[in-house]
């Protein structure tokens, strides 16, 4: 081991097992949450989509807009 010659890298350390994986039942009350939570985010998305008017590609109008009217237009 000198000042030009490279020291031989540690040892590695032996692989451990892998751990078990958690139990993948859900019980009723947690499936229950589950779904009232889920319930909770589509009202909250459907309410915020009823807010916009655009669509990604600007104004659409409307069939009814394009007829005259009899106030004329």
């Amino acid at each position: 081991m000198g000042f030009l010659k490279p020291s031989p890298p540690p040892a590695l350390p032996p692989v451990q097992p892998a751990p078990e994986p958690p139990s993948t039942e859900i019980s009723a009350e947690e499936k229950e949450a589950i779904a009232k939570e889920q319930a909770a985010v589509e009202r909250r998305r459907r309410g915020r989509k009823s807010t916009i008017l655009t669509s990604p590609l600007g104004i659409q109008d409307s069939e009814e807009e394009k007829l005259e009217t009899l106030l004329g237009k």
